[in-house]
């Protein structure tokens, strides 16, 4: 079970509920703490009289557990807000240097490694492209990656770091083909116990995660997940992937597969019936550049300076747009998303470019029957596998998942 897929349960006091003893008191204190720093994260910042009021808990387990947490480092204290009558409110906020985490991306092209904040912010971040990965040169990138960055804090800064989240694809060995791998040169995958490897030679707990699935919690947690409670996302990477939220939570499935979305039979222009991923995926945008004499390596050197690359870039974003419509149509027969979020491993102005398309193209189909979810750009960019990679190890010890969090909302 992901953190952003925990089984909802019920806010509660150390004076509330059958419980007794020592260790359900610690329990209890922990969870609320984890409510507390959660609304924090949501709103920004709040009160005291903020947090009794939406979490449920007394004025005073709130008092109690706002003083341990800001003498703990986690809370800032803000500057006081006087209202008209009674003493001045002090919004509280998350300290953003209170913890660290970092976050690996491993991508079919490239990998990433990032330094992340406790409110989601990238601090440090480490970039490698290659031909296609292998289990020795990704542990090579994770193990030397990591000494570099942490050589650039300080003592204290690495005293706070909280773990390391992995987003990388399942079953890595498919699709070979497509990205030119040598026959069996990714066999390798199927034995490598990426988890444990990686686990073995770091000191930080470590946590693994799909790649799609974490950049959908990424965009749940950190981008328009306040907004759509219920959202198919899209990330357009060298193959596409994706994830589903139900009710504020990230829905995996009874394989984990669930919202994969690249599977999905759509019809091309010549009126084939393809996957998704034979269209709508970056690996596609280069063999385009490729067969037009253009250099496709600047595709992976970065994903935010990437440069237009006229008429193959807008054929394919045609040819993906008009997929990825279908998609969404066929998604929206099936659940009622208030959106649909298409992110991906390019430039903002690639993704508004993709976003416009795929509405105009929704236009021009059969729509009868069919409520249509607004679909939108998402917000957390290319770096949203890495984010999300990053966010595992600080939900699992500080925070909340979001489906928790917004029940607890709900019923305050």
């Amino acid at each position: 079970m992901s953190v952003f897929e925990a089984t909802a349960h019920h806010s509660v006091s150390p004076h509330q509920g059958s419980l007794t003893g020592g260790a359900n008191q610690v329990r209890v204190r922990a969870y609320n703490e984890r409510l507390v720093l959660s609304l924090v994260r949501l709103h920004g910042s709040l009160s005291k009289a903020d947090i009794t009021r939406r979490s449920g808990l007394s004025a005073q387990t709130v008092s109690v557990i706002m003083r341990s947490l800001e003498s703990e480092g986690l809370l800032l204290r803000g500057d006081p807000v006087r209202g008209k009558v009674g003493q001045p409110s002090v919004p509280m906020r998350l300290n953003p240097d209170a913890v660290y985490s970092f976050g690996v991306k491993i991508g079919r092209r490239s990998a990433d490694l990032v330094l992340m904040d406790f409110v989601g912010q990238i601090r440090l971040q480490h970039h490698e492209t290659y031909a296609y990965p292998q289990p020795d040169r990704i542990m090579e990138i994770i193990i030397s990656g990591i000494a570099r960055l942490e050589g650039q804090l300080a003592a204290d800064e690495r005293s706070r770091i909280a773990g390391l989240g992995i987003a990388a694809p399942f079953e890595l060995w498919n699709w070979a083909d497509e990205v030119g791998a040598p026959p069996g040169a990714m066999d390798t995958w199927r034995s490598f116990d990426l988890h444990s490897e990686v686990a073995a030679r770091v000191s930080y707990p470590v946590f693994l995660q799909n790649d799609a699935t974490s950049a959908c919690g990424a965009e749940l947690v950190f981008g328009v997940g306040p907004s759509y409670a219920d959202f198919i996302y899209l990330f357009v990477g060298s193959f596409i992937g994706g994830g589903i939220v139900l009710n504020s939570s990230v829905y995996s499935g009874r394989t984990g597969t669930a919202g994969a979305i690249g599977p999905l039979p759509v019809r091309g222009k010549d009126g084939e019936t393809r996957q998704l991923l034979d269209i709508a995926s970056i690996f596609v945008l280069e063999n385009l550049l490729r067969d037009s004499g253009i250099d496709p390596q600047p595709l992976w050197y970065s994903a935010d300076d990437w440069i237009d690359f006229g008429e193959p870039l807008e054929v394919w974003i045609q040819d993906s747009a008009a997929a990825l419509a279908q998609a969404i149509v066929a998604a929206a027969s099936v659940i009622d998303f208030g959106a649909a979020v298409i992110d991906g491993g390019f430039p903002h102005w690639v993704r508004r470019r993709l976003v416009n398309a795929t509405i105009d193209a929704v236009a021009r189909l059969d729509l009868q029957g069919v409520i249509i979810p607004d679909i939108i750009e998402g917000k957390v960019g290319a770096q949203a596998r890495a984010i999300g990679g990053a966010s595992l190890p600080i939900f699992a010890r500080y925070l909340m998942d979001q489906n928790v969090l917004f029940k607890d909302l709900a019923e305050a």
